[in-house]
């Protein structure tokens, strides 16, 4: 039952908080859309629509979050995304607030007896 519940919160966290995903996900290696949408759906359990992640993408890029090449690979030509600055500061200050976040979490369950 326990696996049940944390496999439901981490697809609840993917789903709400896609784009970071994507950018730790990036952070990692440059990666092209379908790469991504395999990566999310196998660490995460979350089925990843095309209609959802590439609007995403170019969401994100247009947000400079995210930066783009167009790259030939068998003959193929596909958009591989790379991490901005930005993209970089964003999920550092997610980062830190998770973490301030957790430490308010174990400090309430230290002193309430509601938890």
């Amino acid at each position: 039952m326990t696996e049940v519940i944390k496999k439901g919160i981490v697809q609840r966290i993917t789903k709400n908080l896609l784009d970071i995903q994507i950018l730790r996900l990036i952070k990692g290696q440059p990666m092209w859309g379908y790469k991504i949408k395999q990566q999310v759906e196998a660490d995460y359990g979350v089925r990843l629509r095309h209609g959802v992640l590439y609007p995403l993408l170019n969401k994100m890029e247009k947000d400079g979050l995210l930066s783009s090449r167009r790259e030939s690979k068998g003959g193929r030509i596909r958009k591989t995304y790379e991490i901005t600055k930005k993209g970089l500061e964003l999920i550092t200050v997610y980062h830190e607030i998770l973490t301030e976040q957790i430490q308010m979490w174990h400090f309430l369950s230290k002193t309430s007896t509601v938890f």
